[in-house]
This record gives structure tokens, C-alpha cells and sequence, in this order.
């Protein structure tokens, strides 16, 4: 794989998912491409007990490919993103996320997909997409969920960052640690713990079944907001503006409409 890194642990029954693209670990169509062909074999695997999500090197990812974000790359760009979504609900294996460093728009999103976060003291979490004139679909459906529409509000309206400790404040994350070392290490403590003892197959209906409503608002809304963000959204100037305005290096000059 160019963008990926997958690794076996205890006896195949923790997949390792490594985004491998440092320093960014970026997400773009390549690196999706992989990640869904993973999620994809991962059905075959009936011990699978857990998966792990990381990036390589400082970062866990700065976020999906700006480039892609162009209106005539949205539509297919938004399209592939949101089958990752699609493949984990269909997947059900308990996930975890580690963050160290920036995890921020579609990186974020694909953290949030976990059933579990955890982060180091150098995580700094968001969903600056209104920054670039753009919403995150995803993020607007799972971050209330998670923890409520107040905070989420705040995160997705505002565009701002949070410490890693913010994040567990707000119950974002499950648990900070040091430095990444020790995160690895007291994961790895927790898969053992928790999932490793139990049924692979109990472990699949467990997770459905809590994400019951999870599950449904996903499957039922993200094509609403995908097609808001398509069809709507990137039919505005100032859309296209706070895209073309970040790749340019230049600060955004607004419309309004």
C-alpha cells in the first residue's frame, strides 16, 4: 500500500491501521482508496476483535485533501469519504482511535467514527471547514451525538481548535495521556483487558446494537448533507472562495452568498 500501513497483533485479532503519509497523513483519494479496500477485507476476518486507527510520525491527520474540495472534485471526493462511513457501520468491529498532534477535518471525522478516542498531550482537535467557507457532513451528525449539540455547535461554527484535555472535558475523548509511547502502550492494555477475552462475534452485535440510533442517523442523513454540500453549498461564490482563497495563501474575500 502507498498510503497505508496495516498491521497484525495477538494472533490476527487486532487490526493496526496506519495513516502513512506524513507529515499531514492527508486524506486524499488514494489513501481512501486503501482505507476502504482494509475495511472491505476486514469482513472476511470473522476473529476480529478490534481495529486501531493512527497516523505515522507527529500528526494522526491534518485532514482530507484541500485540492479535492474543489467544486468539481467535491461531488466524487465527498462521495468516496462517506463510504469509509458506510463501511464501518456495515463492519460493527470495536475501533479505537489514537491522536497525537493535529487531527483536524476529515482526520477528526475519521477518528470520530471510532467507537473509542483516546489522545496524548499534543493532540489539538477540529472541524475548521467554515473556515474555508465549508461544513463537515459527517462531523455534523456524530459530533452531536457524541457530546451534545451545544459544544458541537461551538466546534462547528466556530471553527476552533481544542487541547486534548478540552476534549475529554467535553467527553470527546476517552482518555489523555503523556506521549504517544504511553498511549500505545495503555491501548494496547485496554484491547487486551476488554476486547481480546471476548466473542468476535458478540463484540459485532454489541457495537450495532449500541449504535443503534448512531447507525440510523448516519445511514439516513449523511446523503442529505452530502447533497446540501454538493448541490447547495458549492453552488455559492463564497464556497469557492474560501477553497480557492486557502490554496492561494490569501485571506478570503467574502460575498456573502
Amino acid at each position: 500500500m502507498e498510503k497505508l500501513k496495516l498491521n497484525y497483533l495477538h494472533n490476527n485479532s487486532v487490526a493496526q491501521v496506519i495513516l502513512n503519509s506524513p507529515k499531514g497523513n492527508v486524506l486524499d483519494s488514494i489513501m481512501m482508496t486503501e482505507l476502504l479496500n482494509v475495511l472491505n477485507d476486514f469482513k472476511s476476518n470473522s476473529g476480529l476483535k478490534s481495529i486501531t486507527f493512527e497516523g505515522e510520525g507527529d500528526h494522526f491527520s491534518f485532514g482530507a485533501s484541500v485540492e479535492e474540495h474543489r467544486k468539481e472534485n467535491a461531488a466524487a471526493m465527498l462521495e468516496q469519504f462517506h463510504s469509509l462511513f458506510y463501511a464501518m457501520i456495515d463492519l460493527g468491529v470495536p475501533s479505537i482511535s489514537k491522536i497525537s498532534g493535529q487531527c483536524l477535518g476529515g482526520g477528526l471525522e475519521l477518528a470520530l467514527i471510532s467507537n473509542l478516542l483516546f489522545a496524548d498531550k499534543t493532540a489539538k482537535l477540529g472541524q475548521p471547514e467554515i473556515v474555508l467557507g465549508v461544513f463537515p457532513p459527517p462531523a455534523s451528525l456524530i459530533l452531536p451525538m457524541k457530546i451534545g449539540n451545544s459544544r458541537a455547535e461551538e466546534i462547528l461554527l466556530t471553527g476552533k481548535i481544542i487541547s486534548a484535555d478540552e476534549g475529554k472535558t467535553i467527553g470527546l475523548i476517552n482518555d489523555v495521556f503523556e506521549s504517544k509511547d504511553e498511549m500505545n502502550g495503555k491501548v494496547d492494555e485496554y484491547i487486551q483487558k476488554y476486547f481480546l477475552p471476548r466473542s468476535a462475534s458478540s463484540l459485532r452485535y454489541a457495537v450495532k446494537a449500541s449504535r443503534t440510533m448512531f447507525n440510523h442517523i448516519l445511514e439516513n442523513k449523511l446523503k442529505v448533507l452530502e447533497n446540501m454540500y454538493t448541490r447547495e453549498l458549492m453552488n455559492t461564490e463564497d464556497a469557492n472562495e474560501g477553497i480557492n482563497s486557502f490554496l492561494e495563501k490569501r485571506k478570503p474575500e467574502w460575498k456573502n452568498n
